[in-house]
């Protein structure tokens, strides 16, 4: 019997020329992170589930891949944050510090399967972790990272939208809600989807006593110019300690993102952000290209105070953003944003029409000592059926090699966009010289 071929739902293949771009999409964020000095890490797919386990639980534990190997309790990393804080605590004293990592890697989560929302995904993080502790001008760098990759990605209309736990932390003890802040703030967080009246109602719901849910709207409703937030803020006069913290640590990093060259039309201080509750503690990130807000945050971070606290006594301060780099990929190929328009990793087909194979294959191997992808094609084919292959294929160039042009030392090369032919020596040189890079 034959085995009907499919793949498990949240798991995603692409055709070869998809595969091409997501490759090149994945290489501009590789190159951005490197631009800006932050290290390679590669680190197991699978652990020890007491490593995972150290911090997991309610739908983070129910989502995990586990199973037993023998009398191994194993687990599938589900994001790239733990491991990295086990690799931190594991190799402290081989590190220098601060710690500034990247990693693109698959991570694994058994959520429900649905459009746009894989259990199977890359994740894109850098990290920079300090020893003891890291300076909040660390803060300011991360959205000068983010802005040189979404412009590399080819969009220039986004805003990367920042915000400090602090401020919010402070001003829910100011007006006496601190036990009910993690609900509040998941609440706020919802105001751009449902509205200021829905979030006043879920506020009444909660308890929320009608001053402070004036004060909170209030708040998350301040408008104005970057600066005008931050001096709205401090006309509020609230004088509790950590909301003063969290102002000046926000007015730190503004100042400092412009100094790393990110204009202000592509940041914005939102205090309606309030991501992470069980995790930040400071500065905190989301980015949205403004024309397509409904594909949601597109890179996102923050600030964290212990990385490793599950795993090592020695405090590990901390600040990163992750790129969902399939589900992104995914919603820009599906709303034709980006176009896959190579189908070959070839700049150049070799068409051999010849017996003597010698030529033909010694020239692909001069070429690609040059650096040019080079393939030959090696199956016995009427011209017409290589041509419609390099066509299909959308391969750059094409060389004819016969025995006449292995006689006269001489080839015609093909642009196979503009159909204009070249006729040049036998030689991998002159070759490359004739083809657009």
């Amino acid at each position: 019997m034959i085995t009907e071929p499919r793949t498990l739902p949240g798991f995603m293949e692409l055709l070869p020329n998809e595969q091409i771009l997501f490759e090149q999409m994945k290489q501009k964020i590789e190159k951005v992170y490197q631009r800006f000095g932050f290290l390679p890490l590669d680190t197991p797919i699978l652990e020890l589930s007491e490593i995972l386990l150290a911090k997991a639980g309610g739908e983070t534990e129910k989502q995990i891949y586990r199973f037993e190997k023998g009398d191994t309790d194993i687990s599938m990393r589900f994001d790239l944050t733990v491991p990295l804080a086990k690799y931190v605590a594991k190799n402290y004293g081989n590190l220098s510090f601060p710690f500034r990592r990247y990693q693109i890697g698959k991570v694994y989560r058994g959520e429900k399967a649905q459009k746009g929302r894989f259990r199977e995904f890359y994740q894109c993080d850098i990290d920079i972790i300090g020893d003891g502790e890291l300076g909040i001008i660390n803060d300011a760098e991360i959205p000068s990272v983010i802005y040189q990759l979404i412009k590399e990605l080819g969009f220039d209309d986004f805003t990367i939208r920042i915000n400090n736990r602090k401020i919010l932390n402070g001003l829910f003890e100011e007006i006496e809600q601190k036990e009910n802040s993690v609900a509040i703030m998941r609440i706020i967080d919802k105001i751009d989807k449902i509205g200021k009246e829905a979030v006043k109602e879920e506020l009444q719901t909660l308890g929320v006593a009608e001053k402070s849910i004036d004060q909170i709207i209030n708040f998350i409703t301040i408008t104005g110019t970057n600066d005008e937030k931050l001096q709205s803020l401090q006309n509020l006069g609230i004088a509790n300690e950590m909301f003063q913290t969290g102002l000046a640590e926000l007015t730190e990093v503004v100042k400092y993102i412009r100094v790393f060259g990110v204009p202000d039309t592509n940041f914005s201080v939102d205090l309606t952000i309030a991501r992470g509750l069980d995790y930040y503690t400071g500065t905190v990130y989301e980015t949205f290209l403004n024309n397509y807000r409904e594909l949601g945050s597109v890179c996102s971070g923050g600030r964290y105070e212990n990385l490793a606290e599950y795993y090592t006594d020695k405090k590990l301060p901390g600040v990163g953003i992750s790129i969902g780099l399939t589900r992104l990929f995914y919603k820009l190929n599906e709303l034709e944003l980006i176009k896959a328009e190579k189908h070959s990793m070839a700049d150049i087909l070799i068409v051999p029409m010849t017996e003597n194979m010698d030529k033909p294959i010694e020239l692909a191997s001069s070429l690609r000592k040059l650096d040019i992808n080079t393939e030959v094609y090696l199956n016995d084919k009427k011209l017409k059926a290589k041509m419609k292959y390099a066509d299909k294929l959308k391969i750059p160039y094409v060389l004819v090699i016969g025995d006449d042009e292995i006689t006269n030392n001489q080839v015609r090369v093909k642009n196979m966009e503009t159909g204009e032919e070249t006729q040049v020596n036998l030689i991998a040189e002159e070759i490359k010289a004739i083809m657009k890079k």
